[in-house]
């Protein structure tokens, strides 16, 4: 199903706010760790945000992802405040790790040559799991 114009306007709302807040709450905590908010999907009764998150470097994602998490009620509770004249209602925030810039790092390294050619052999690049 196709996202309604709504679902676009308030996930474009959401994700410019959602990277404030978010980089601000890893200066104060994360010292030299870069978040980004690289999609939202709103579902189609406004009532659930799906924000998915990219972490560099990435071996702090599960970390950050697991830390967000557990501070939802206060994200929640920040974005609500900056979005309460665009929003009714605020929708549940779920938090989800975007692994994107790992897997293009990986086609990066075979096509330089730094591992096998995934071109010749395609079996090696691994299979992206939607979750």
């Amino acid at each position: 199903m196709e996202e309604t114009n709504r679902q676009r306007k308030i996930a474009g709302v959401l994700q410019k706010d959602l990277v404030d807040v978010l980089q601000k709450a890893a200066q104060d905590g994360m010292k030299g760790v870069i978040i980004s908010v690289s999609k939202v999907h709103v579902t189609s009764d406004l009532g659930v945000a799906k924000v998915y998150l990219s972490v560099f470097p990435s071996d702090k994602r599960e970390e950050l992802i697991k830390g967000v998490q557990s501070n939802t009620v206060l994200i929640r509770h920040e974005m609500a405040a900056r979005t309460k004249n665009q929003l009714r209602r605020m929708p549940e925030l779920l938090f989800y790790g975007d692994d994107t810039l790992d897997y293009i790092e990986e086609i990066d390294k075979s096509l330089k040559g730094e591992d096998e050619n995934p071109i010749m052999n395609p079996e090696v690049l691994p299979r992206r799991q939607k979750k």
